[in-house]
């Protein structure tokens, strides 16, 4: 079944001559912006304020700062030999595996180690503006007013990811091209576009797979074998890659002292009881209404359609991306900042479900996400 799409190509409340100025995606950009600016403002003018270095993994130092992901993808786009960069990486092939934002930042740099750490969030930057561009069109094609879009725009894990030099953004932007792409009939763009992603963050295998569901379910074998041939078997050949530098592969729940995805859902959130009460109970209130209850939702809205017989890519995103939230492990629980970002994927599919749908009730509880742009000022 093929998702009913009516692509806009231009704006017809507009006089003629005229271009529309003012766009989610613009507003997304100015955003973006000033927290770059205000960053290294604060800084005084250094970029890798950004990555957030810490003395442990730039220096060697076993007693050192931590820091935070964002150096790891700094190290490895300033040496991307496996070997040269492993000492600097906390689980050097999980890390590694996200080699699309710093291989892409060492080539617009021209390999000049002082241009990298402007490289990399000039990339994201726009990666990111790409994306709330391509999700308004979607909306928009389905009769959705396409403002909608700054609620994945402005949503806190991909400003977080902004702010600290992180992969998601180029990542989910790459995802929203490539529905687009679909939805538009240009597949082999949506194949290439879902290959990209994927090395740019692994997780959004989740939605190479809710297009792949998508192909079978219509029977579309040709697709099927194409979006495998361009997006999973490249994926796969690299992790065995992975797998000979590094002695395992990169497909993991996380870094040093991740613990493993669970088996009952919401078990990882719950087991944060077994330390403090308190903070189980405060992430209840903060994430019961902003994760909890959309996983719910996206669960039991996407049955719903299989059992009306509504089966395409959009439908199958929104529950894989449910179900595998339902299971993130404890240390990604814990840690806010690593389930926000975690969670991109889960905004990008309930809200292009709730557009699909033209669900109104489900499109405005979106909007309350914005509030939780307060962890910014963490």
């Amino acid at each position: 079944m093929q998702l009913e799409f009516h692509p806009l190509t231009v704006e017809t409340d507009l006089p003629a001559g005229r271009v529309r100025v003012l766009h989610p995606a613009a507003v997304t950009l100015l955003a973006m912006i000033l927290l770059v600016v205000s960053v290294i403002g604060t800084a005084g003018g250094d970029p890798l304020a950004l990555a957030r270095l810490g003395t442990r993994f730039s220096e060697g130092n076993p007693q050192g700062t931590e820091g935070y992901d964002g150096q790891f993808v700094y190290y490895i786009a300033r040496s991307p030999d496996p070997g040269t960069v492993a000492p600097h990486l906390d689980v050097p092939a999980y890390r590694y595996q996200r080699i699309l934002l710093p291989l892409a930042a060492r080539l617009l740099a021209l390999g000049d180690p002082q241009l990298i750490p402007w490289t990399i969030p000039l990339i994201v930057i726009l990666a990111h503006t790409a994306g709330v561009w391509a999700v308004a069109e979607l909306l928009a094609g389905w009769g959705v007013n396409r403002w909608y879009s700054l609620v994945y725009g402005l949503w806190v894990g991909f400003l977080l990811a902004v702010r600290l030099d992180l992969p998601e953004p180029l990542a989910y932007g790459l995802i929203a091209g490539a529905l687009l792409a679909q939805q538009r009939g240009r597949e082999r763009l949506s194949w290439i576009l879902y290959a990209l992603a994927v090395f740019a963050r692994e997780v959004t295998a989740v939605f190479v797979a809710a297009q792949l569901l998508a192909y079978l379910t219509e029977r579309r074998w040709k697709e099927a074998a194409g979006v495998s041939l361009f997006a999973v078997a490249p994926f796969v050949l690299f992790q065995g890659g992975l797998w000979l530098a590094f002695g395992e592969p990169g497909v993991g729940s996380g870094g040093e002292m991740a613990t493993p995805f669970e088996w009952i859902p919401f078990m990882g959130l719950l087991r944060i009881g077994e330390y403090s009460r308190v903070y189980l109970a405060a992430m209840l209130v903060v994430f019961g209404p902003a994760i909890l209850l959309p996983v719910v939702w996206c669960l039991w809205q996407s049955i719903k359609s299989w059992r009306s017989g509504s089966r395409n890519v959009i439908v199958y995103a929104c529950f894989l991306n449910a179900a595998v939230t339902a299971m993130l492990p404890f240390s990604t629980f814990r840690e806010t900042g690593g389930l926000l970002r975690f969670a991109c994927g889960l905004v990008l599919a309930l809200l292009l479900f709730a557009g699909r749908s033209q669900s109104k009730r489900a499109l405005n509880y979106t909007v309350f996400w914005l509030a939780l742009n307060a962890f910014l000022l963490k």
